[in-house]
């Protein structure tokens, strides 16, 4: 008996050469024309539910998520300059540099010019940008914590280590 849903035996859609593989058949097997099975739309939709989740936790601190990322790499590595930032979050350095600047005006951090080179600002913590942490801290993990529900540490690794294959298979295209 026929499936009623429209198979392909390599094409996906991220191939729009047509061109095969017999190994690649015999790993993938018939790949389904469902949205729902696109690993890309997967992780889009989880990406939104999270984005919209980590705000709700972050909004009593009023920041928002990519602020909190920013924080959490001072952090971590206080004095950085933007740049550093930027290709750390993946993001370009306009608009790391308006996050700053809104961080800056809540009093979160302050730049300075980089000693040998003028053109570059180092990012460093205010005191109440080192204070919040604490604040920010139990909420930030009660919030991961509730998203990695039901998951073995394992399972969250293996996860993380998925995620970054898929992220260095496509970064370059």
């Amino acid at each position: 008996m026929r499936s009623s849903h429209a198979r392909v035996a390599f094409i996906s859609p991220c191939d729009y050469t047509g061109h095969s593989n017999y190994d690649q058949v015999n790993y993938l097997g018939a790949i389904p024309l469902e949205l729902e099975k696109y690993i890309g739309v997967i992780v889009h939709r989880a990406d939104l539910k999270l984005n919209n989740y980590y705000q709700k936790v972050v909004n009593p601190f009023d920041i928002t998520v990519d602020q909190w990322e920013i924080l959490v790499i001072l952090w971590e590595n206080e004095g950085i300059t933007q740049k550093d930032i930027a290709e750390r979050l993946y993001k370009d350095q306009t608009n790391i540099a308006r996050m700053l600047f809104k961080l800056e005006k809540k009093g979160f951090v302050h730049r300075v010019t980089h000693e040998t080179d003028r053109r570059s600002l180092r990012v460093y913590l205010t005191s109440k940008g080192r204070e919040i942490k604490d604040e920010i801290l139990a909420p930030s993990l009660e919030a991961y914590r509730k998203t990695i529900k039901g998951l073995t540490e394992e399972e969250v690794e293996t996860f993380r280590r998925l995620l970054s294959v898929i992220h260095n298979n496509v970064k370059d295209l």
